[in-house]
């Protein structure tokens, strides 16, 4: 017998070869004893001859398709440049701020440092201080004491630091607006009344966060959404703080009711005499201050919605078909 293109040997007769590891058989309506092979694709895995079934969620396949294995924990190193950069200016910052505190130490009973109000300008540079250590604390492996100390001072700081500026504002308010109907000193002007009210401001912020480790304490979780990719050997688990992007708002609502308030006095003591040198650049650092919250809010929300992940996602993909090659793309086709 002569087989086609001349060949002698008897070719091998079978209906269908079997199905590679990671592939499942799809038997061919009407004819039970022949079958498709079909690839377990994405986040699947062989489960048995005929079936391919989904891994669990902190799971994706092996490379064969064969079963399932963890995906990896990533979180933010400190060798990373997200991290280098912003620790390198808190270092700045504290070094700055440190040296404004040394600075005032030494000439304390000087004029200039008293006219500069000494009690307040310490809470203020421990306010500042506090907001770039803070810096530290969101870099550190997430855990039960980390997300903790993330709840208390990322807001902390700033009430602080926003709360000395509101009560210097409003005493320079009530200075000049009671001078204008009477000859008699304000109410609670003195520094240790000064002192209570910048402390009892900042406690409410303490007070919020106190109240917010009774309804949900904190814990770190590992999200796998946020990494999950179409591609499993893309696939990253992050290791994160469990702080949603509107508590994170919440918590931060505070510090910018205060900064609203000392805006307001702020603009009210405009029109001070230009003797009176802090209310101009008080005035003039809570302009800029609100323009960069107004910036931050709309930035912050819109970067973390799936737009950018789907975008992020479509580049991947992309590259996995264009480095996979057109034997790939056509078994898809098929």
């Amino acid at each position: 017998m002569q087989w086609p293109g001349g060949v002698r040997q008897i070719p091998f007769s079978i209906c269908s070869h079997p199905c590679q590891p990671g592939e499942r058989k799809k038997i061919v309506k009407g004819i039970s004893c022949c079958w498709h092979c079909e690839r377990c694709d994405g986040y699947q895995y062989q489960a048995d001859t005929f079936t391919c079934k989904m891994c669990r969620f902190d799971l994706r396949p092996n490379e064969n398709h064969t079963g399932c294995v963890p995906i990896p924990i990533v979180k933010l190193e400190w060798s990373s440049p997200w991290a280098v950069i912003p620790v390198l200016i808190a270092v700045l910052g504290i070094m700055a701020t440190l040296f404004v505190v040394v600075t005032f130490i030494r000439y304390n009973d000087t004029p200039i440092v008293k006219a500069s109000g000494r009690e307040l300008s310490y809470v203020l540079l421990t306010g500042i201080f506090l907001c770039y250590a803070t810096t530290f604390l969101m870099i550190s492996t997430p855990d039960v004491g980390i997300c903790s100390l993330r709840r208390i001072f990322l807001g902390l700081g700033m009430s602080i630091s926003y709360a000395a500026l509101l009560t210097k504002t409003n005493r320079i308010y009530r200075i000049f607006e009671q001078g204008s109907m009477s000859v008699s000193a304000p109410r609670f002007i003195s520094p240790a009344s000064q002192l209570v009210i910048t402390f009892t401001l900042a406690s409410v912020q303490l007070l919020g966060v106190c109240i917010w480790f009774g309804v949900d304490p904190s814990k770190a979780i590992i999200d796998y959404e946020d990494q999950r990719t179409s591609n499993p050997t893309l696939a990253r688990g992050v290791l994160k703080c469990d702080i949603s992007d509107l508590s994170l708002i919440c918590l931060l609502g505070y510090s910018m009711l205060l900064m609203v308030t000392c805006t307001v006095y702020a603009i009210k003591t405009r029109g001070v005499p230009e003797t009176f040198n802090e209310a101009k650049p008080i005035g003039f650092t809570m302009y800029t201050t609100c323009i960069i919250w107004l910036a931050f809010i709309p930035i912050f929300f819109g970067t973390s919605q799936s737009t950018e992940k789907v975008k992020r996602d479509s580049k991947r993909t992309r590259k996995l078909k264009a480095e996979s090659g057109p034997h790939t793309q056509r078994r898809q086709s098929g």
